[in-house]
């Protein structure tokens, strides 16, 4: 499968008055890991939206077991990867390592979505694109 690597500096704004990462920081950062992530294996945003018509992959779930907290000025790694690809839909996982130790799993359902043929004021799921399953896939 393929997976994205990315180092993060935590910054001031991360953290919350006892200087520890505020936990929906680090959902943000998860949010900007899966677009680095599809940029990265060939998909931007505006090939997702131009080349197949689609209009996002929102987040349908998400949750997170934090195990060592970050504080201003850590570097951690953020590890992203496409854990299963479905009709539309697909789970991400990110792994994040405060030097070598697993600080944090995360986990992320998102679907394709274009606009919906009979109604474009609404939005209906798209299937995925082979040629983003087979990158994935293939790593």
């Amino acid at each position: 499968m393929f997976v994205n690597r990315r180092d993060v500096q935590i910054q001031w704004g991360d953290c919350d008055p006892a200087n520890i990462v505020y936990y929906p920081r680090y959902f943000a950062m998860f949010d900007d890991s899966t677009s680095i992530m599809f940029e990265a294996a060939g998909f931007s945003k505006q090939d997702l939206i131009h080349k197949y018509g689609l209009v996002g992959i929102p987040m349908v779930d998400t949750r997170a077991k934090f195990h060592i907290p970050s504080t201003h000025g850590d570097w951690i790694r953020i590890e992203s990867r496409i854990e299963s690809l479905k009709r539309s839909s697909f789970e991400v996982v990110h792994n994040v390592f405060k030097a070598d130790a697993l600080a944090i799993e995360a986990f992320e359902t998102r679907v394709l979505v274009g606009k919906h043929p009979e109604d474009p004021a609404k939005l209906k799921s798209a299937p995925m694109p082979p040629e983003i399953i087979e990158r994935f896939m293939r790593g």
